[in-house]
This record gives structure tokens, sequence and C-alpha cells, in this order.
């Protein structure tokens, strides 16, 4: 080979060794800013769950007003409503009481608001202390919704608590659970009791009303329960006092009382005590809390469980084919603990149908302790199986109050059933049944021998029931928004 023809070869070496490095120098570039390109989307997504976080903390507000901002607790409180619907979120043609715009909104943080910023981060219970320092909130704002039969809007900013402190902006809705509020005791639908012997009301009532649309039936006129201001607040059954005696106990009877075997030297006709109201109907009218079958129905479907109960008193999931065997109800429904709450339950009727006289089966609850709220479009048998739990529980507030701090706290022992137990037929008792909470019964209450005992759990009042949401996040109104 020549002189030059080895000079053209080492040249075109050298160019392909200069080519090779200059693709490398691409090539390392091109990686450096791919990664930094992925890194500053990993921030981005970062900064988008803080605020997710944010609206999260803002739905808490709902469920714990106690927590919320002294500013706006009022605001988050039902606040339309009538004394026949209960309070309500949602006036009388479905409006929602939030009615503010972005530019004006009904609630609105600035954290560049020393205020603002203490209520929302810096607080106790605030933002910043919830999420560990990982990020604060900016601005929260919330207002009317945007698709009708919705709460609210909420948009919040946050940012991220890192060197490069990246804020995002998400938009959302919030849903409202229409539960109905439940202001009784204990609410039957027909007379309760019979004039036979040991046919008498079964039912007891502590801390709220008895609201019977036909007659009430008792013993002893010693057996209805006399209002008093002086009345113990305990967990005592009314066998164990004295006197039966309550500070928040009327009886609303759409018909009469009827004494079946008055004490000695008793008349019949003895004077009532002062809290038995009779003759409500038809005017004023027994104020029975309607529980309606189609829209229950719909929001257990949403938000809750749904079964249909079958001829053998076993219960069926949605989906499920008629030949399946369906399930025990102990084995659905039986809570193992305080606070294992099933949420809302609804037991169809026979035929998946509006309950009628024909297609209404009938559930046997024989767990030794249920929690949760308890919809049965059929007949309901108790016969707990055990002793039942010990339940914390606070009394009403005195009357003429509302205040957090003048309730009671409490501790009731033997409690089977915590919650709402609604059935559209008869619950007939084969044992003694403790309950903290509330029963709905559309006939009436039956029993050989057997008592039900109901402490009334005031937040029912206010639409409130433990273990389901007040309000929640819209399927399908997510945005985020910059």
């Amino acid at each position: 080979m020549s002189r030059s023809e080895k000079g053209h070869v080492l040249l075109a070496s050298l160019m392909l060794i200069v080519l090779l490095g200059i693709a490398s120098m691409t090539a390392l570039y091109l990686a450096s800013q791919d990664g930094s390109g992925v890194s500053a989307m990993k921030e981005d997504k970062v900064a988008q769950q803080v605020a997710d976080a944010g609206a999260d903390f803002v739905m808490s507000w709902f469920h714990d007003p106690v927590a919320a901002p002294d500013s706006v607790a009022g605001l988050l409180v039902k606040r339309q409503g009538d004394s026949i619907s209960g309070p309500s979120f949602f006036d009388g043609a479905g409006r929602s009481q939030f009615i503010g715009t972005v530019d004006r909104p009904d609630v609105f943080f600035d954290a560049a608001n020393q205020a603002d910023n203490q209520a929302v981060n810096d607080s106790p219970g605030g933002f910043s202390h919830v999420m560990r320092g990982l990020g604060r909130i900016l601005k929260v704002k919330m207002y009317g919704p945007l698709q009708p039969g919705l709460l609210s809007t909420v948009e919040v900013t946050a940012t991220t608590s890192d060197r490069r402190s990246i804020a995002r902006t998400v938009q959302l809705q919030f849903g409202a659970v229409t539960i109905p509020s439940v202001r009784a005791a204990v609410q039957v639908g027909q007379t309760l009791g019979a004039k036979q012997a040991g046919a008498e009301s079964p039912v007891l009532a502590h801390w709220g009303d008895l609201r019977v649309m036909g007659d009430l039936l008792v013993k002893r006129v010693e057996d209805l329960v006399a209002k008093s201001h002086a009345a113990p607040v305990t967990g005592q059954s009314y066998g164990e006092m004295l006197s039966a005696q309550d500070r928040w106990s009327d009886y609303w009877i759409g018909g009469t009382v009827f004494v079946t075997s008055p004490s000695p030297g008793q008349e019949v006709s003895a004077p009532l005590p002062s809290n038995i109201h009779t003759h409500q109907e038809p005017t004023s009218g027994v104020r029975l809390d309607r529980w309606d079958y189609e829209p229950l129905k719909k929001l257990a479907r949403q938000i809750g469980r749904y079964y249909r109960l079958d001829g053998f008193g076993r219960l069926h999931p949605l989906g499920a084919k008629d030949s399946e065997q369906g399930l025990a109800p102990a084995d659905v429904l039986e809570s193992l603990s305080v606070g294992s709450h099933q949420g809302l339950v609804f037991i169809d009727t026979l035929d998946g149908e509006a309950p009628r006289q024909d297609n209404l089966g009938t559930l046997v609850l024989d767990t030794d302790y249920f929690e949760g709220v308890l919809v049965v479009q059929g007949h309901v048998v108790l016969k707990p199986r055990g002793s039942g739990k010990s339940v914390p529980a606070l009394s009403p507030a005195p009357e003429g109050t509302n205040s957090l701090g003048a309730r009671v706290p409490v501790q009731l022992s033997g409690i089977h059933m915590n919650g709402v137990l609604c059935a559209a037929g008869t619950i007939m008792l084969e044992r003694s049944t403790r309950a903290y909470g509330a029963l709905i019964v559309g006939n009436t209450v039956t029993a050989a021998g057997a008592m039900v005992e109901v402490w009334y759990n005031a937040d029912l009042a206010q639409g409130l029931f433990k273990g389901l949401p007040v309000v929640y996040r819209a399927p399908g109104t997510w945005l985020a928004k910059y």
C-alpha cells in the first residue's frame, strides 16, 4: 500500500472516530434530557396527587364537622329541608345549598392570608400535619355544582414541600348521600301490642321518641316511660330502675293507649304521664320518617350492598342466579367487633319489586352483633345468639341546645344492633334484643316474652350515619386544571 493510500485510510478512521464520538455525545445528551423529562413528569404527578389529597381533606370536613375550620363549619351542615323531611343539603326543588361561582365561591381559603394558612395547614389537624410535611394547600374554593343533582364543586391548589415546590390544581364535584334523617328511637306503622295477656307492646325506648301510627297497648301505666329532666343518663335498662324515667322520650300515638292489666286499685282509664300524646291521627298526625323503596335501593347499589331474599331466608347478591343456593344471613351480616361497620345493606323482596303483602320474605337475624344500616323489604326475626357488645355512645344534648359538649358519654352493654334497622313488614322477637340507633317498622313488633330496648342515637336526626359517607366524589367529575 502506498503512503497516499495509507493516509486516506487514516483520515477515514479519524472521521469515523469523530462521528462516533458525536453520536455518543448526542445519545448521552438526549438520555440526560429524557431523564430530566421523566423526573419532571414524576414531580408533576406528585404535586397533582398532593392537590388530590387536599380535596379529600376538604371532604373530611363534612364527615367530622369538629375538625372543620370554625369559619366554615356552619356552611357545611345541612341548612335546607323542613320539619317533615328533616335537614337536607337540597331545597324542595333539588337545588344545592351551595350556590357560589368560581369567581365568588361559597368557601374560599388563600394560604397567602396568615389566618387561612393557619386554618387549613398549620392547625393541629391541618393538611400539612396530615401529610407529614409532604405538601401544603395554597387555595381552596367550594362553589355550586356544575351538574344538577350534585352538591358542590371543589377546587384545591396545593404544592409539594420539596426543593422545586411544584403547585397544581385539581377540580372535582361532591355528591351527597340522601338517606332520610331518623328523628325517633322507634317508629311503628300500625298498632303496637295486642289485648291478649302477654301480647302487650314489647318495645322500650331511651333517649328518643316512640311513634306509633295506630294504638299502643301496655300492661300497666307504670310500663310507660315518664319524662323527667332529673332522670339519670346511664346505660341502665328500665327494668333496673325504681321507675321508668327518661329525659328525652315522648310518645306520639295515632290512636289511644290501652292498659290491659292495671295495678291494684288503679282504673283502666288512669291518667297518663304528660309525655304521652294520643289521638294524633288524623291531626296533627304521627310523623314517621319515610324510607322509600326505590331511592334506597338505588343508593345501596351505588355505595352499599344489595341482596335479594329468597323463600328460604337466604340472601342472593346482585347478579346471582336463581339456581344458586344463596348465603346465610349471619355469614353476611355479622360484625365481629365494634367499629366493624357493614355500611348500607339493602335486602330486597322475593321478586325484586316494591313491597306488597304477597312478596315479603322473612330474614332471620341471629347474629350476636350487627353494626350498620339494615333495610329489609320484608319481615325480620330477631334472635341474637350471644350477649352482644359493649358500645360507646353519646346521649342527646339537653333539649333546646345542640352543643356536642353537652352530650353525655355512656358505655352501653349487651348491644346486639348498632345503627338502624328498617323493616317494611313485621319485626318478630324470639329473644330479647338491645339496640343503639333506631328501629323503623312498616307493620308492627311482636314477641312472646321477649323485649327490644332501643337507645336512640341523636346523630341520626342530622342524617349522620356512622360508617356511611355524608358526601362522596361524584364519578367522572375529576379534572386536573393546571
